[in-house]
């Protein structure tokens, strides 16, 4: 009898065991597998994706909605379509719009539109370098102009160059400067649990990647949760307009490293996961070099620290989303309860921390809390570390107090406004966290202040307009942004997102209809990507109306 379905040929089977060998065929591993295929043949063939199926002991329906699922998965279901040569990406998120990506996309296209793919994509996390274009698989463009980026494709048409390394502390140096005393002292008895927590507690920390939720206080959720414990640290930063645990994990990665193996040692977890954003090739480079040399020394004791590597979904930042695609699957929100914290990876208790908060632990233990505490304004407590960009002259990551303001985050750390610009309004928190008008840049930068406005700090992604800059345009470049990273599972944010973008394409605006899909999304989606994404269109009629269409 004929089996059904497509079979995979010979062939397939062999180019996949080749790159396969003898890892194992676990079902987590899918994700991986597919990148591996995808890097050595420059696309997920059909009949590829059909023997991994086969050999991972899965349907092929279930390999194909994963691959399908991921934007950065180009998958080809016509094998006889002549593979494209290269694929020329240009940013469009709003950092990158700001700068002219539609009209270097245009230039492109109109070079190379008839021999290469030339498209779209979301945001890179360069936001301070915008424009950006990713040229093929891991060669970046920043600041881009057409011809930088034609050179950048002819240098990979010829074979893509490694992605540069920046000099950074290496596990030598950050030893020789104190690096993993702090981790010795847990190991050994020196700090105990309970002194290492209260530490935290007192500092003030939370969690840095948008939720704010008290550090401290998640670890002992965690740690009274009944054994085996993991940890997963979410460093696939997608909000537009956020880049600052790039450069904490290109800057001093042993410091978040640090940060893991404490975390674990306190969670009594021997295994803890590192799930990066496909996008930093060089921050996977760096990580995959200094966790070797960590085990090489011998420093990981028994915590084994597993590198996972993202395909190009913004509903990973989300932690439940992020677990489902560590496990191999659609990154497809869970309902709550139960609680990561209670059943997470693999079904196990799971402290799950952003790059940053694991940052300041060591520097929170070593100079004391209060040391932390102090570092902010405005009865704020910390540090904050703002991912800037847009019009002002100096953008990239600043490390200022906590609730500082807009005005003062701009004079005193970028140098002003850039020249000839006059501010008109911010996103205080990305793509998701609402637009605030010049009229209110005095207000403090931090969890809690925002709310009563419409608006949060979330990751502090601030992106800075000018006058000259339309609104309208920047609340359509968000909601783009938004029905493109739809997970698709709950239907107020999947059709709410595309029904707002229909209604935004007309020459006026339905406003009272536009306002009751934007109910149905906030009140009603599962996730916070939902819930957050009509944010910037709500401030844009609360305190831009001019812009109105």
């Amino acid at each position: 009898m004929q089996e059904r379905g497509r079979q995979a040929r010979p062939e397939d089977r062999n180019d996949v065991r080749a790159l396969l060998v003898d890892d194992p065929r676990r079902p987590d591993l899918l994700i991986e597998y597919l990148h591996r295929i995808q890097d050595r043949y420059g696309r997920l063939a059909a009949g590829h994706l059909a023997a991994l199926a086969e050999e991972m002991r899965l349907s092929l329906s279930e390999v194909y909605e994963v691959a399908t699922f991921y934007h950065n998965f180009d998958v080809v279901t016509d094998e006889t379509a002549k593979p494209v040569a290269l694929t020329i990406r240009v940013c469009d998120s709003l950092s990158c719009a700001l700068a002219g990506a539609a009209g270097l996309q245009e230039a492109l296209v109109r070079r190379y539109g008839g021999s290469l793919r030339v498209t779209h994509a979301a945001c890179m996390g360069r936001c301070d370098m915008a424009p950006v274009v990713r040229v093929g698989g891991e060669t970046y463009v920043e600041r881009a102009t057409a011809d930088s980026a034609a050179a950048a494709t002819e240098v990979a048409l010829k074979g893509e160059a490694p992605p540069a390394l920046p000099d950074y502390p290496d596990l030598v140096r950050y030893r020789a400067d104190g690096g993993y005393r702090l981790l010795e002292s847990c190991r050994s008895g020196t700090l105990s649990f309970e002194t290492l927590v209260e530490r935290l507690e007192k500092s003030g920390l939370r969690g840095l990647g948008g939720a704010g939720f008290p550090t401290g206080r998640k670890w002992r959720f965690v740690r009274q949760e009944p054994g085996p414990r993991l940890v997963a640290v979410n460093a696939d930063e997608s909000e537009p307009g956020t880049f600052k645990d790039r450069h904490f994990l290109l800057s001093d990665p042993h410091r978040m490293l640090e940060g893991i193996l404490i975390a674990a040692w306190a969670m009594e977890a021997d295994e803890a996961y590192i799930f990066l954003r496909d996008e930093y090739a060089d921050a996977r480079a760096i990580l995959t070099r200094e966790i070797a040399a960590l085990e090489q020394a011998g420093l990981a004791g028994g915590t084994r620290i597993i590198l996972r590597r993202g395909a190009g979904a913004y509903i990973c930042g989300e932690e439940s989303a992020m677990l489902e695609s560590l496990e191999g699957k659609r990154a497809l929100p869970r309902h709550k309860p139960p609680f990561p914290s209670q059943v997470g990876l693999f079904g196990r208790p799971t402290l799950i921390n952003n790059v940053e908060t694991l940052f300041w632990v060591r520097d929170i233990v070593e100079k004391g809390p209060d040391w932390f505490a102090e570092g902010g304004r405005n009865g704020s407590k910390g540090f904050r570390s703002f991912s800037v960009s847009g019009r002002v002259r100096e953008p990239g990551v600043k490390i200022a107090p906590a609730g500082i303001t807009a005005r003062e985050l701009i004079d005193e750390f970028c140098g002003g406004m850039a020249d000839g610009k006059v501010l008109k309004g911010y996103l205080p928190g990305g793509a998701s966290g609402g637009i605030l008008p010049a009229s209110m840049a005095d207000l403090p930068l931090d969890f809690g202040t925002l709310e009563a406005h419409g608006c949060f700090i979330g990751s502090a992604a601030v992106i800075v307009l000018a006058e000259g800059d339309d609104i309208a345009d920047v609340a359509r470049n968000l909601m783009e942004f938004f029905e493109d990273e739809s997970c698709g599972q709950c239907t107020p944010c999947r059709v709410g997102a595309e029904k707002t973008l229909a209604l935004m394409a007309a020459e006026r605006w339905d406003r009272p209809l536009l306002g009751e899909v934007a109910r149905c999304m906030t009140d009603a989606s599962i996730c916070g990507l939902g819930q957050a994404a009509p944010n910037g269109l709500l401030s844009l009629f609360r305190y831009f109306p001019e812009d109105v269409r």
